[in-house]
């Protein structure tokens, strides 16, 4: 059932099945002529019989409805163009509408995976995750019709609240959070989560997808938030919480340039296979295929960054790219 956080603002646990991350939050703004949906959850029946359901509770009618999607990962926007009322519109920020529209779409997976392939990842595993990674498979009917970009500055006013988008790149190219300054509430997507640590991968948009969020932790660290409202999960102390991230990615930065500096030469997927991971595998070649591509990635964003703090160097050898410490 919805829960009520302010007057006319809404969280509904949206389930994600088979998910680590177990559960969305997303977030109604209930207005008289219209409402915002921040974030719906994958394009799966699961999720669509929890979404549809509470905002029926809540007396939403779907004419009246337009939905912020913080950014374009599915599991945030997979039902964006099912629950948009006709005629209404679907937020998203300019580095993440890039992609939304089918062609882009594919352009994108078929960049990704000759990126991953060039760093390593072999063809076998890329072929099997075709039909199971959820990011490929549990998104929206990508329209271009009904998506408009937001910016830094943009403001929305309903349900008596004032709202302002404030643009956080990082965990994904156009990632965009609401601040609502008047009660220092800041909807934080996940940019800034609590009991988990936000993925952060290549984009092949974004030369240094870790600088970039490790900028916007910055930035944001000076809003005077008293009430964080995150994509996944339970909330907690700010300031600590970005604290801690920035720590996190400091740690998470010496031990890829160390992997490096003892294995030169390593393909990223190598490099990957010798960093420490939270999962339940005891060795590389235990862990499931669709961790291993998240890996992969969160390893390639911080090489990224090593690469423009001119720490490591990366060098092309044939049709693979390998890694040496500077």
């Amino acid at each position: 059932m919805p829960v009520e956080i302010l007057q006319n603002i809404f969280r509904i646990e949206v389930p994600l099945p088979k998910n680590p991350l177990r559960m969305l939050n997303s977030y109604l703004i209930r207005g008289e002529e219209s409402s915002l949906l921040i974030d719906t959850g994958f394009n799966l029946p699961e999720c669509r019989a929890a979404l549809l359901p509470a905002l029926e509770s809540l007396g939403v009618k779907q004419e009246t409805l337009d939905v912020f999607g913080t950014h374009i990962h599915s599991d945030h926007i997979g039902l964006a163009s099912e629950i948009v009322g006709p005629g209404r519109a679907i937020y998203l920020g300019s580095g993440d509408f890039h992609w939304a529209a089918s062609e882009e779409s594919n352009l994108y997976w078929e960049l990704m995976d000759q990126r991953f392939l060039i760093e390593g990842f072999p063809q076998e595993e890329l072929t099997y995750l075709v039909d199971r990674n959820p990011a490929r498979n549990y998104g929206p009917v990508l329209d271009l019709p009904n998506y408009k970009v937001v910016k830094g500055g943009d403001t929305f006013e309903l349900g008596g609240h004032y709202l302002e988008v404030v643009e956080a790149p990082g965990h994904t190219p156009g990632m965009v959070c609401l601040w609502m300054p008047r009660e220092g509430v800041m909807f934080t997507a996940d940019h800034v989560l609590f009991d988990i640590t936000p993925n952060i991968t290549m984009w092949p948009n974004m030369k240094d997808a870790l600088g970039s969020y490790l900028d916007s932790l910055k930035k944001f660290r000076e809003f005077p938030v008293k009430l964080a409202l995150p994509g996944h999960r339970e909330t907690g102390d700010y300031v600590a919480r970005i604290d801690e991230l920035l720590r996190h990615h400091d740690r998470r930065v010496a031990e890829t340039e160390r992997v490096v500096s003892e294995n030169p030469g390593l393909t990223t997927y190598e490099i990957a296979g010798r960093m420490t991971w939270q999962i339940r595998a005891k060795t590389w070649q235990e862990f499931p295929v669709i961790q291993k591509f998240f890996a992969v990635g969160e390893c390639l964003a911080h090489l990224d960054y090593l690469i423009g703090s001119g720490r490591v160097e990366r060098v092309a050898d044939g049709t693979l790219h390998r890694y040496f410490a500077l």
